[in-house]
């Protein structure tokens, strides 16, 4: 090991004592489960073994994407058809730069925990770590579940469409391997009437369900057959996408006449697509509270903002940021009208601009009617806010206005197979937050019971209410 260990070392971010003893004794090695991320099934079903380190470390990941376009890296390196050397190479060049984005840490901890690395990786270093990263990956031990178990990943829970077959997931439930794998509906291309490909992708959810799909019930009733296949192979979450909660006022005779619009491909007016998308979700989580199933909401983002780069490189590649869309009034009613028919399941919102920190820490309050324990959630910091001031700032507000002590934590929301010590980084900044006001005097030293505060957001509040 380099001397660099200094930087990743075993007290990593952890302050003081208290905030040592939290951290080894309590959440370090509780499992993980990551209840929401966008891994590759069919490599886990398959137990790929990459041929690099480029191809799971880099490839897909667009928020290094971002940082090597930032530094003025050419898209040859990045997306393009630049070996997967040269590009692990410009990543190297890049990773001195990223100082104080969170990048720099995951970077550091991701050689760390799984290639056993603590040299620093700069434009010097790149070329040493690529062979040695390179030379671990191409092998059996570093196949996806193998990356999984040397995690201690109880489970994963990847994120499909209605449409998916789920092939992947049943030829993992027929094989398993000591990390449970499910998956979470998302059926975000159901609801957004407005998006390109539309009528399109109707056709194809009819074929899938076995239901064609000319009038509203039928959409309902496909959708439905979707939830009820998706259920059948374990399935117990949903999850949405949405820039913020659709409300408005309709009738079903309204909505029906709507769709009946778009399937003919005439034009409906963003005032129409509100009421269909209202109607449509608020079904879909009716539909999941007569499952059981847990729903989660991710709000906020700003997609495709570059749209020349967008044509060129599709969704997904690096072009998003914070919305600054209202969101109380709409989630308020929308959380109401499904309360008010006793048709609220558990459901976790996830906040993208921290300006609705306060707002969604409040809003979870409303809702959280004494059935079940912590049944509507905050959750994480996600993609811009999943860093140590973003996480900081989640907890605090969850902290003053709820009940930190039944937040279910940390979850990845990557494409990366090595993005698992996220989790480590969080356990570490809320051990820390704790153990600074221990150290204070804010928070009484009681390790007994604020350990087992810990244990609860790092792994058995999660195993309680996802029930797997």
């Amino acid at each position: 090991m380099s001397t660099n260990q200094t930087f990743i070392n075993d007290n990593f971010l952890l302050e003081n004592k208290y905030a040592e003893e939290l951290y080894h004794n309590y959440s370090k090695n509780q499992p993980i489960i990551d209840y929401h991320n966008h891994l590759n099934p069919q490599f886990i079903a398959e137990d790929k073994i990459f041929d690099n380190s480029t191809q799971v470390w880099i490839n897909g990941d667009h928020y290094k994407w971002r940082a090597m376009r930032t530094l003025g890296i050419n898209e040859q390196f990045v997306t393009g058809n630049g070996s997967d050397k040269d590009k692990f190479l410009n990543w190297g060049k890049t990773v001195p730069y990223t100082m104080r984005n969170p990048l720099y840490h995951w970077t550091h901890l991701e050689l760390a925990r799984y290639f056993d690395i603590y040299d620093l990786l700069n434009e010097k270093s790149a070329e040493k770590i690529y062979i040695e990263t390179s030379e671990k990956i191409n092998s059996a031990a570093y196949s996806t579940q193998n990356l999984l178990r040397k995690v201690n990943a109880e489970l994963v829970c990847t994120t499909e469409d209605p449409i998916d077959n789920l092939e992947h997931h049943q030829k993992i439930a027929q094989n398993p391997f000591g990390t449970k794998v499910s998956t979470a509906f998302r059926p975000d291309k159901a609801i957004l009437i407005s998006n390109e490909g539309y009528n399109g992708y109707l056709d194809t959810l009819g074929e899938v369900s076995g239901i064609a799909i000319h009038t509203y019930s039928d959409l309902c009733s496909a959708l439905k057959n979707r939830i009820e296949f998706f259920a059948q192979n374990g399935c117990k979450l949903s999850d949405h996408g949405l820039d913020q909660i659709y409300f408005e006022e309709f009738t079903e005779a309204e909505v029906s006449i709507i769709f009946k619009k778009k399937r003919e491909n005439r034009i409906i007016t963003p005032e129409e697509a509100l009421k269909f998308q209202s109607s449509i979700l608020l079904f879909l989580s009716e539909t999941y509270h007569e499952k059981g199933w847990v729903q989660q909401f991710h709000l906020g983002a700003l997609r495709n903002n570059n749209a020349r780069m967008h044509r060129i490189l599709g969704p997904d590649t690096g072009w998003d940021s914070i919305g600054d869309y209202p969101q109380a009034q709409k989630l308020s009613s929308f959380l109401n009208a499904l309360d008010s028919k006793d048709k609220l399941t558990k459901t976790i919102i996830y906040n993208l601009n921290p300006a609705d920190n306060e707002v969604m820490a409040t809003m979870i309050g409303n809702f959280n009617d004494g059935s079940v324990r912590g049944k509507v959630q905050f959750g994480s910091g996600w993609w811009f806010l999943d860093q140590k001031d973003g996480m900081t700032k989640q907890l605090n507000a969850l902290s003053n206005m709820g009940l930190i002590s039944c937040f279910v934590g940390m979850l990845t929301d990557s494409r990366s197979f090595l993005s698992f010590p996220r989790h480590e980084y969080f356990r570490r900044i809320l051990c820390n937050l704790l153990g600074d006001e221990i150290k204070r005097g804010e928070l009484p030293n009681d390790m007994e019971w604020i350990g087992k505060l810990v244990q609860d957001i790092s792994y058995n509040n999660a195993k309680e209410y996802f029930k797997f």
